[in-house]
């Protein structure tokens, strides 16, 4: 796993663990883990360095690969060279060397940053218009093609899912658009208050944290036969305003007090994503379903966050 010390990595590799053993996890990032646990093996790499990249690859003899480092769509507008070079080249060196070491599995992310200002708004489909307006989204669009590019020239068995805002209580924000709906439970149990840099009626989807590494996991255990996607599957899980996720946070915490901050740069990026995600393809090709809605994950947030 490469990219492991993010918010997904460090709870998607949890549960590969315990599927598989933490002798046959190895995960790596550009640092050390914060809090490394004995028995699991980790590694320096900067996924850019190709040669270093296929030196590990050598060492370990991996049969699957979760391609997970990337720059996000807020911190990506700051530096969208950066966010260009990680997100795009980091993938081409995994998949040639995927090629030429003979991996068999890659799994790689996908965002609903991938829909623009031109796609449908609600129960966004799987096929649309797919017009994004930032350098994140342009690189992870451009990033599908190249895995159905990969898959049909090459054969080469890539994975991929279109992640809503994923929320979680095991790791801070890391610089997204969609951050908000977990920075706000921190700051709801730190200081009561919070100040919103989306506006109260910007629907967005979001996924808890359990149900995309169960989704993560269902799909790369998938039959490659049960597989009609070869670019990146829709994944729907909840869609809900900052007004409404509030609302919910009050009926625990009732002195939560939120605020909203005007002309946020993040504004736009949310604006112009899906408010809502059509997932149909995905729960008929490899039975996808989540299982938190709103009351469930803000009642499962606090409890832990407390």
């Amino acid at each position: 796993m490469i990219g492991a010390n993010g918010q997904i990595g460090t709870e998607l590799a949890v549960a590969l663990r315990q599927k598989f053993g933490s002798e046959n996890v190895i995960t790596s990032d550009l640092r050390e883990p914060r809090s490394p646990k004995e028995g699991e093996i980790f590694e320096i790499i900067n996924v850019l360095d190709k040669p270093a990249l296929k030196a590990l690859f050598e060492k370990y003899k991996p049969t699957q690969v979760y391609l997970l480092a990337a720059m996000l769509s807020a911190t990506g507008e700051q530096y969208p060279m950066k966010a260009w070079d990680l997100n795009m080249n980091g993938l081409l060196n995994v998949l040639d060397l995927a090629l030429e070491l003979g991996i068999k599995k890659i799994f790689w992310p996908s965002s609903i940053a991938v829909f623009g200002p031109h796609s449908p708004k609600q129960n966004t489909p799987q096929y649309c218009i797919m017009d994004p307006n930032s350098i994140y989204g342009i690189s992870k669009l451009a990033g599908e093609r190249l895995c159905e590019y990969y898959h049909k020239k090459y054969g080469l068995d890539i994975r991929s899912l279109r992640y809503p805002g994923i929320i979680s209580w095991k790791t801070a924000p890391g610089g997204g658009t969609t951050d908000y709906a977990v920075d706000i439970f921190f700051e709801a149990l730190k200081s009561g208050k919070y100040s919103c840099f989306l506006s109260a009626d910007t629907a967005l989807p979001m996924l808890y944290m359990e149900d995309a590494v169960a989704g993560t996991i269902a799909l790369m255990d998938a039959a490659q036969e049960q597989l009609t996607v070869r670019s990146s599957y829709n994944l729907g899980g909840i869609s809900f305003t900052p007004a409404e996720i509030a609302e919910e946070i009050t009926k625990i915490l009732p002195n939560f007090e939120m605020s909203y901050v005007e002309n946020d740069p993040r504004q736009a990026i949310a604006d112009s994503w899906p408010a809502s995600i059509e997932d149909t393809v995905a729960q008929e090709d490899w039975n996808w379903k989540p299982t938190f809605d709103l009351q469930a994950m803000t009642k499962d947030m606090i409890e832990n966050l407390k």
